[in-house]
């Protein structure tokens, strides 16, 4: 293997940036969950976004799914995740990672009943923030038809799998 393209063709330039780590969320679900757009695709050039889940003490996740058009992974902070490798669910604790290319099946939830937090990314960096917060819609008890929860899925790239 061998590195890409150059994306900087310059000599240098003042462009990083900082996100503290006390910063507010920036969605908060009914539950509790918490969501830190820690970096978006539109941030990145889209090369790629990154955010952190703070799950509450609730029950929740997404069952198994898989995406056409990015990878997602998954880096444990605290607590317990259970992660869905695609065969089985496993427990993810601090420190351990998971990687899943574009068509690979998994899922995630909390199910401790303790908090847990996670990064997830996801490369490229596609536009994740409108699908979190059409959740959070959902979740605070707006009524979608299936027809408009299955267009909604489509764009987002979720495509849901029979759990096994």
């Amino acid at each position: 293997m061998s590195y890409p393209p150059p994306l900087y063709d310059g000599d240098g330039e003042i462009s990083a940036w900082v996100r503290p780590g006390d910063a507010e969320a920036d969605l908060v679900y009914p539950n509790g969950n918490r969501v830190h757009y820690l970096a978006r695709g539109e941030a990145t050039g889209g090369l790629f976004g990154l955010y952190r889940w703070e799950f509450s003490e609730a029950v929740s996740g997404p069952g198994p799914h898989f995406h056409r058009s990015i990878a997602e992974s998954f880096y444990v902070l605290d607590g317990e995740v259970r992660i869905h490798t695609g065969e089985e669910w496993v427990t993810a604790r601090p420190g351990d990672f998971l990687h899943v290319p574009p068509g690979g099946v998994h899922g995630f939830r909390n199910e401790s009943g303790a908090p847990a937090s996670m990064l997830l990314h996801f490369a490229p960096g596609a536009p994740r923030e409108p699908y979190f917060e059409g959740l959070d819609r959902l979740a605070r008890g707006e009524q979608w038809t299936p027809e408009e929860y299955d267009a909604f899925m489509r764009e987002h790239d979720n495509v849901w799998v029979e759990e096994s």
